[in-house]
């Protein structure tokens, strides 16, 4: 039988055996590093089966992708992100946290399934087009009287073809400050029986699943301790994951002294929202007791390292986090903090920001790419996504090396994916199926995504 290259799903029907030939390099993201010139990939039925530099042992009937002037990654994972901020970017461009907030709040109370839908399309096709295969999103602004919001979200991930990891978020505490009016605000048992609910609709707990669910108040300043508390005892009842937005100012650190006693993350101890099954966006604001309590309790850190500039939050201590053994993930934040959903360009943030204390050597461009991989993976309690492996669900984005901006990176292709302009993705497969092919959409229209975004976008800001 001979080969035919990828189009597409043809007529809708699923891939069921592809191979990846010649790479110019496979990172492979394994315990060891490995990295393999000239390497392929051979996946069937959605999970990798071989990965090699010679010929695979049978490739009998596979689709064929040649991989020739591309890098190999594993797909990249995004940890932290506000899918529904895609359409209010640019806003409160001089504020700090608070007061962004107490400026978007307001805006994000006209949330409806239209502005969802059309904001997540617009997130999810940039994390594509950028290397990302899987998401989180922290959805936590449910405005009274509006249903369908995260089904909105769910079917807009399911159309661009990323594995999602939507969180149910939450606000029940309004007097705070910030701006989060009383329409925002849900009742905390509301909070948790609709939090339940999600859980018994969406989440899927199988091995490779492409949908999954985590609970998530938004924050010490928004959330209540009765909430925080037991939104912790309906996930580890049910088994699922925890998170939330911790340390990320000093103004939220003033807060937590005054309302608890306590810093933000001796607070999140106390109510029992540390542990390996919970990962905490930000963490900025950290003292050395903080960084040793994240790693000996096997949490896992959301590093959003544009977002932390753009709100000039600081800078978080994600070296002397990895140092300790902590798990550490990269999160683009949402597109109102950051205005850009590109995880590569996120990566290279982080490995600029890890050097911007003077150190030239304080991380590495493979370092960078570990931890939007493996450490996301880890971050989000996946172990069949992270890496280029046997085994592991075939999630690979393919970084084209040709075009203008890596001439002159012959020297380290790999570490030229960050150290240079990053750019749209080549190819990405998740699950073994295309999702970019030739920098394209293959399930959606970008075009059209565009059109509706700016469209629905221009009606948000005419109403405020």
């Amino acid at each position: 039988m001979v080969n035919q290259p990828v189009t597409g799903s043809q007529g809708g029907q699923a891939i069921a055996k592809l191979l990846i030939g010649s790479c110019d390099v496979v990172a492979t993201m394994d315990d060891d590093g490995t990295e393999l010139s000239g390497g392929s990939i051979l996946i069937e039925d959605g999970s990798i089966i071989w990965v090699g530099a010679s010929d695979p042992p049978d490739d009998a009937g596979a689709q064929r992708i040649d991989g020739r002037g591309t890098v190999a990654l594993p797909g990249l994972v995004n940890t932290h992100h506000h899918l529904f901020q895609s359409l209010t970017r640019v806003r409160a461009q001089e504020h700090g946290l608070f007061d962004w907030l107490r400026e978007l709040l307001p805006v994000w109370s006209g949330l409806d399934v239209e502005w969802v839908r059309a904001a997540a399309s617009v997130g999810l096709a940039e994390l594509a087009l950028s290397g990302c295969t899987t998401t989180a999103d922290h959805h936590y602004v449910f405005p009274s009287g509006r249903s369908g919001l995260l089904e909105a979200e769910i079917d807009a991930a399911r159309e661009i073809g990323l594995r999602f990891h939507p969180c149910r978020g939450s606000m029940d505490r309004s007097e705070f400050g910030s701006g989060v009016s009383q329409s925002l605000v849900q009742d905390t048992d509301t909070v948790l029986a609709e939090s339940e609910e999600a859980l018994r609709r969406f989440h899927d707990p199988a091995p490779g699943a492409m949908l999954r669910i985590a609970i998530a108040p938004c924050s010490p300043f928004s959330a209540t301790d009765r909430l925080m508390r037991e939104s912790a005892e309906l996930a580890r009842r049910v088994g699922v994951r925890l998170h939330t937005h911790i340390a990320e100012t000093i103004d939220e650190e003033r807060f937590c002294l005054e309302t608890y006693g306590k810093r933000p993350l001796e607070f999140l101890d106390e109510v029992g929202w540390l542990g390996p099954d919970v990962w905490l966006a930000h963490c900025v604001q950290l003292g050395e007791k903080d960084v040793s309590r994240i790693a000996e309790t096997g949490t896992g850190a959301a590093w959003c390292p544009s977002s932390n500039m753009r709100l000039g939050s600081g800078v978080a201590p994600a070296r002397s986090l990895l140092d300790a053994g902590a798990v550490v993930g990269i999160g683009v934040d949402g597109s109102a903090s950051n205005d850009v959903g590109h995880m590569l360009a996120e990566a290279r943030q982080a490995l600029l920001m890890a050097r911007s204390s003077g150190d030239s050597t304080a991380m590495s461009a493979r370092e960078a790419l570990r931890v939007a991989t493996r450490g996301g993976a880890e971050c989000l309690g996946r172990d069949d996504i992270g890496s280029i492996e046997p085994g592991k669900r075939a999630d690979i984005a393919l970084v084209g090396t040709n075009e203008l901006g890596f001439a002159g990176a012959e020297s380290d292709l790999l570490a030229a994916v960050l150290f240079c302009a990053p750019s749209r993705v080549r190819d990405l497969f998740v699950d073994g199926q295309p999702v970019v092919l030739g920098e394209q959409l293959v399930h959606a229209d970008e075009d059209g995504i565009a059109t509706e975004g700016r469209r629905v976008a221009k009606n948000i800001a005419a109403n405020g």
